[in-house]
């Protein structure tokens, strides 16, 4: 088995090993994994947080020992926590690196880091003040950081920075928590679904204090959440259809 540590600010991650293939999620800095094949210029990897697994381009990573992984493991995550930070190696030249970024690989990378940063799990009362650092970022089919973001991977991360494990997917995170009856029941912070015709899980959110969310459509923005779903006041229309709320805290 082979392992490894992202070198780089952002990697995306593909469905197929093609760089025209679909953007499935993205490996931010510091993110360390299993290596499950490797061929002549790709990777099909697990990431250790989430158990994902996606394709990612060979010149994308830096290898790294099993002894180095494993050690990875067993430390609690420090992550960045401003919208944009840099990183800088030997040489001095920078690496930039977004929200969320994992930093417990700086010296096994030989880089050094004097941004903000914490390893600590807050209450849920501090998830709505960090999605708000998202507010207003673009959405991005795969994407996990505030130049661009899907709807569950604003749910991961949001909970990621606060020390809480969330699946990558949607469907995954649906699976997650505690189902809860009535919208009355739900505090900040928990989670809301929603689900298409066919009754598949399609879109999460995170539950504000009266009848609001914030979740990832268009960008990440505030709207309505009632009995029917989430409310758009601008177009006076329900864009998704309600499911379940969860609560994962």
């Amino acid at each position: 088995m082979q392992y490894g540590i992202c070198n780089l600010g952002i990697v995306p991650m593909r469905y197929e090993a093609d760089d025209k293939s679909e953007l499935v999620s993205q490996m931010l800095y510091g993110e360390y994994f299993k290596v499950l094949e490797k061929r002549k210029k790709w990777s099909r990897i697990r990431i250790s947080y989430d158990k994902y697994e996606a394709w990612i381009d060979n010149k994308q990573y830096q290898e790294i020992s099993e002894k180095n992984y494993k050690s990875l493991v067993n430390e609690q995550p420090l992550l960045s926590t401003d919208l944009l930070e840099y990183i800088s190696d030997k040489n001095r030249n920078i690496l930039t690196i977004p929200l969320g970024a994992t930093l417990n690989g700086l010296k096994l990378l030989n880089h050094s880091f004097e941004g903000n940063n914490q390893s600590v799990i807050n209450d849920k009362t501090k998830l709505i003040k960090t999605a708000f650092l998202y507010l207003n970022s673009p959405y991005l089919w795969g994407g996990k950081t505030p130049f661009g973001i899907d709807c569950s991977g604003f749910t991961q991360m949001v909970y990621r920075i606060n020390g809480h494990k969330l699946r990558r997917d949607a469907s995954q995170q649906a699976k997650q928590g505690e189902a809860l009856s009535f919208i009355e029941e739900s505090e900040p912070g928990d989670l809301a679904f929603f689900d298409n015709s066919e009754g598949n899980i399609i879109h999460v959110g995170i539950i504000m204090e009266d009848n609001y969310i914030i979740h990832a459509h268009g960008k990440v923005r505030i709207d309505r959440l009632d009995h029917s779903g989430i409310y758009n006041a601008e177009t006076n229309t329900h864009t998704h259809k309600l499911r379940v709320i969860k609560k994962i805290i």
